[in-house]
């Protein structure tokens, strides 16, 4: 099992000096993925994928997402040719997280769609159809959708590598969507959906992807996890929403518990205090001892 190790940060638009520190000392970390949060309708916030440009132009190893981009204000078409692009120009090291949509009045004040979940969810699964038609050279892309349709577009073009369509999906139907037509479940953070949901949602998705006739083992499945690393152990409560406050040893118990227990892969830690001390505490403390931890 190979296992992966992210950070998320919040593209503040006061704060993108930091950011892209920030970023460059987790690829000189080695850390695996650095996640950019998006949400456009956020005043404070700059955009997304302007971001994530500046952050593969500085980084040399590392791979970037949204996490998760908002496909009601991108248009899947369009989504298609930015990741592509992205992944060109990094060598191969963009990837694809994928939102149905939240905040809908917020959506709408920006003149989006105010869509139901079950609308939602039908124009994701329309969204992955055109994206990755987009990345087929040579095709003539067409899609009739309620609410997407392209009608003739000429695709391409391709990206440097199978770029990974990871979704942020919480409920039974979206989640089984992962398991038939996602490369990756992006577990949303405990607000969205808590800890003690995390286990049937996983059932959830494997059996989906059984059912559809593909190996579950070949999705995804990433742990967003939020909290603090602390220099004196804490006492850790997987339930609800609650920060996981503890020291690097119990973090990579942690980890190794969701690892073995709930079948992550992939761990993305969102500091309750970001900056260059907690990501160091992650990548230099946390990081190494839950591999020792896994590796064992």
């Amino acid at each position: 099992m190979i296992y992966r190790f992210g950070v998320q940060l919040a593209p503040s638009a006061s704060r993108l000096d930091e950011l892209l520190s920030l970023a460059r000392l987790a690829d000189r970390d080695g850390l695996d993925l650095l996640g950019v949060q998006d949400h456009p309708y956020a005043a404070d916030l700059a955009d997304t994928f302007a971001v994530i440009a500046a952050a593969l132009a500085g980084t040399e190893r590392l791979r970037v997402f949204p996490d998760v981009a908002s496909l009601p204000l991108r248009g899947p078409a369009m989504l298609g040719k930015q990741a592509a692009t992205l992944d060109l120009l990094s060598g191969g090291r963009f990837e694809l997280a994928l939102g149905a949509g939240a905040y809908w009045p917020a959506i709408a004040a920006m003149g989006g769609p105010h869509r139901t979940n079950p609308q939602a969810l039908h124009a994701l699964e329309e969204a992955i159809e055109i994206i990755r038609a987009m990345w087929r050279p040579g095709e003539t892309v067409r899609v009739t959708g309620e609410h997407y349709t392209v009608n003739g577009v000429h695709a391409g073009p391709a990206p440097a590598h199978p770029v990974g369509i990871w979704i942020g999906s919480v409920g039974p139907k979206a989640l089984a969507l992962t398991g038939r037509a996602g490369d990756g479940w992006a577990a949303p953070i405990p607000h969205y959906l808590p800890y003690e949901a995390w286990r049937e949602a996983q059932d959830t998705i494997t059996r989906a992807a059984r059912d559809a006739g593909r190996d579950p083992s070949a999705i995804t499945r990433m742990a967003q996890l939020v909290g603090d690393v602390t220099d004196a152990p804490g006492t850790v409560r997987l339930q609800g929403e609650e920060p996981i406050r503890t020291d690097a040893a119990g973090w990579a118990r942690v980890i190794a518990g969701l690892a073995t227990e709930t079948g992550f892969d992939t761990f993305v830690y969102w500091p309750e205090n970001p900056g260059e001390v907690q990501l160091r505490r992650w990548t230099q403390e946390v990081v190494p001892a839950a591999r020792a931890l896994l590796g064992a």
